[in-house]
């Protein structure tokens, strides 16, 4: 599908343009401001990633930024809950998740302290850092949040732990349990024994899919940039931050980002690309420079939450990545993330309009080939022209509907009987969507 080209990108002199704003905000009720403003005071449940270039130096953890943020996330912990017209707090205390990276770069420290000359560059080293750096990284996170008087509880992912519904529950029936003890979840990747997640967008995907999982309020990804710049900095390095991003699904990911930080294994495209999932379930992202000083804090106060720390300003500034106006259920956002597709199947242009602009079902018509061996209810990615437009639960087995794609319905019935469904997709197990 075509995308909108994100306003801020070159000019026609060759230079970005200071635009802090991609889409529109005709149709919205508030703007970015006011939201801004609305979800910091409101947010109950909130989501904090933090990557390996905000934590680490040099010589491995930085000490000094650990402490200021768990300084920082204490403090945001116990800051009041304004969800009222009057403005008036409100019982209930702020939930938080921690989303920390640092394992390898922690772990490739520690042995080179020791004088060990570690090449971290391949996958096998890299599980092997990661289960050095663990301990080490857990350690460093109790010692800072011990001193706030917060308990801490590590837990290690893979996307596979996510994927299994009866797991998926499991694990949002722990970590709800956690945070109504007050104890701070602290996740990483398990990086040890997963594959493919060792790789561009480890735990900003991680971050995004638990937004879904403790179903929170506000996703804050903290990064070693001062946040999403309006074109792309190897090209433009003089190229503004924009202060909010309308519509993250219209951006051209490719043309706005360039490579990634040379410590983590993401970048501002994966960071995008968390944001954008964090919109589809209604969401919004505030996405801030790490080590600034105290700028969560800062943040909360701009928006009137609270006062600023001594000695400091509120901070205004960051990307402010807006919700979705339409969001998604949760459990189509987990049919879509969270599994993996079985097979394929390619639509004609006519079922593709139905199904990106009526909201329709898709019927064995619109069907034109079938990849893939899957089961009935068996999870399928929708292609048009080669191109993925969502993905759903398909009612027929593969090798059904290969009997009756490009067939009206009293056609599949001769085919099929009378225990036949009329779609091969029900729009409510579709999620349709270019961002998928």
């Amino acid at each position: 599908m075509s995308r909108q080209r994100p306003h801020g990108t070159a000019s026609g002199a060759g230079r970005p343009e200071q635009c802090g704003t991609c889409g529109s905000e005709e149709e919205r009720s508030e703007t970015w401001q006011q939201e801004r403003v609305r979800v910091l005071a409101q947010a109950r449940v909130i989501v904090v990633k933090v990557g390996s270039a905000v934590l680490t130096d040099a010589s491995g953890l930085s000490s000094p930024v650990l402490a200021g943020l768990a300084a920082q996330l204490a403090a945001l912990r116990d800051l009041p809950l304004v969800s009222d017209p009057a403005g008036q707090p409100q019982q209930g205390a702020r939930r938080l998740v921690l989303v920390s990276s640092g394992a390898v770069a922690a772990g490739r420290a520690a042995l080179t302290s020791r004088g060990r000359v570690v090449e971290t560059a391949g996958l096998a080293a890299r599980q092997a850092a990661a289960a050095v750096g663990q301990g080490q990284l857990m350690q460093a996170w109790d010692k800072v949040f011990l001193a706030h008087g917060m308990p801490t509880a590590q837990v290690l992912l893979t996307r596979d732990d996510l994927r299994a519904r009866q797991r998926f529950l499991n694990a949002r029936n722990t970590f709800a349990e956690l945070l109504h003890w007050d104890v701070l979840p602290i996740v990483n990747e398990n990086d040890t024994v997963s594959i493919s997640e060792l790789k561009f967008g480890d735990n900003d995907c991680l971050a995004s899919l638990l937004i879904n999982l403790v179903e929170a309020d506000l996703f804050i990804n903290l990064t070693s940039s001062s946040g999403v710049l309006a074109a792309d900095p190897q090209k433009y390095p003089d190229a503004p931050v924009m202060d909010h991003i309308d519509d993250v699904a219209t951006l051209d990911l490719g043309q706005l980002c360039g490579g990634k930080t040379l410590v983590g294994t993401g970048g501002m495209y994966s960071k995008l690309l968390a944001a954008r999932r964090a919109a589809q379930l209604g969401v919004p992202t505030l996405i801030l420079p790490g080590r600034e000083p105290w700028v969560i804090s800062r943040a909360f106060a701009a928006a009137g939450v609270c006062p600023a720390p001594d000695g400091h300003e509120p901070f205004t500034r960051g990307t402010w990545v807006r919700s979705g106006q339409h969001a998604i259920t949760r459990r189509k956002f987990w049919l879509a993330y969270q599994s993996d597709p079985a097979g394929s199947v390619h639509v004609d242009d006519g079922a593709a309009k139905a199904l990106l602009h009526k909201g329709s079902s898709l019927l064995p018509g619109g069907v034109c080939a079938v990849e893939g061996t899957f089961q009935r209810g068996g999870l399928v990615r929708v292609l048009h022209k080669g191109e993925s437009i969502g993905v759903g639960l398909s009612n027929y087995s593969a090798p059904e509907l290969k009997k009756i794609m490009g067939l009206k319905r009293h056609e599949v019935a001769a085919i099929l009987g009378d225990a036949h469904y009329p779609e091969v997709i029900h729009r409510d197990n579709l999620l349709v969507d270019a961002a998928v």
